[in-house]
């Protein structure tokens, strides 16, 4: 499907969303905001409605955020938490697990009060338990909340990384990880994660505009309605298209909020000031 303007948004999608708007209740609806704290599906975690996102066009270590510089990344994390947000998003890849050490220290951060979801592309049992030793060392932390197997490109993903499936399981017992699930870049991916029982918690690209997706959003929607309700925690990313509907942002979380199967979902800011603003616009979305 090719690009959608706003006409097109609201004539094609309208329909979706008000259909999925009347789950809720009005007084839900009234009272939410960006650090309203919501049940992350059959998982016994809580997460605010909005994650900080650390890896905006990441690769190999590297990201958006990197790139504006340290002091900048470390303000901005910290702004987060001054505001209420307890969601952070990180990945191995994203290089931003020390940045998050550090803002941690300097912004004074309750860990007991806070959501750490990380995130590895690898698929063996050995290569697994070794990050989780890593990741933990640079985080300096006893455990991670989350721990997803990053980015899954197709239906077999999983299926190929069952070693790696293996040390998330081993860890979780142990304590060291909270939860584990999938980040999914493939629609038959998602659709395989949603009915996978070992499946605690998955990252999913959603916006009403198709960009940065894996498919129209009534696609998407229909398996993220399955998985929520096989007891899924569901994280939304991609919410603004990784910026190309950075304009339309009120529209974009309003179209999340109502199809009724997000948790929470996670925002890519790069300067403290887009933090205040995007819970600004938030509770405008929220009130619509």
């Amino acid at each position: 499907m090719s690009y959608m303007n706003r006409r097109d948004f609201l004539r094609g999608s309208a329909g979706l969303v008000a259909a999925s708007m009347m789950a809720a209740t009005p007084a839900q609806e009234a009272s939410l905001t960006a650090t309203t704290l919501r049940r992350l599906g059959n998982t016994g975690l809580s997460t605010t409605l909005l994650g900080m996102g650390t890896g905006t066009k990441a690769n190999n270590k590297n990201s958006a955020q990197i790139r504006k510089g340290r002091e900048t990344f470390l303000n901005t994390l910290v702004r987060g938490y001054e505001l209420g947000v307890r969601y952070f998003d990180l990945s191995d890849s994203y290089g931003s697990h020390e940045y998050m050490r550090e803002a941690m220290r300097r912004g004074g951060m309750d860990r007991s009060k806070l959501l750490l979801l990380t995130k590895s592309g690898v698929e063996t049992k050995e290569e697994m338990s070794a990050n989780l030793e890593r990741f933990r060392r640079e985080l300096e932390v006893d455990y991670i909340d989350v721990v997803l197997m990053h980015c899954l490109t197709d239906p077999e993903a999983m299926e190929k990384r069952k070693g790696a499936m293996e040390a998330l399981s081993e860890a979780k017992q142990k304590g060291i990880i909270k939860a584990h699930g999938v980040s999914c870049h493939n629609l038959g991916a998602m659709k395989a994660a949603s009915e996978s029982p070992w499946v605690d918690v998955m990252l999913s690209r959603i916006n009403p505009y198709q960009k940065h997706m894996d498919g129209s959003a009534e696609e998407v929607v229909e398996v993220l309605k399955r998985a929520k309700a096989n007891g899924k925690g569901m994280l939304g990313m991609k919410i603004l298209g990784e910026g190309l509907c950075a304009d339309r942002f009120v529209e974009s979380v309003r179209f999340a909020l109502g199809t009724g199967c997000i948790d929470a979902f996670t925002i890519g800011f790069v300067e403290a000031a887009e933090v205040d603003d995007g819970v600004a616009k938030i509770a405008e979305a929220a009130r619509a």
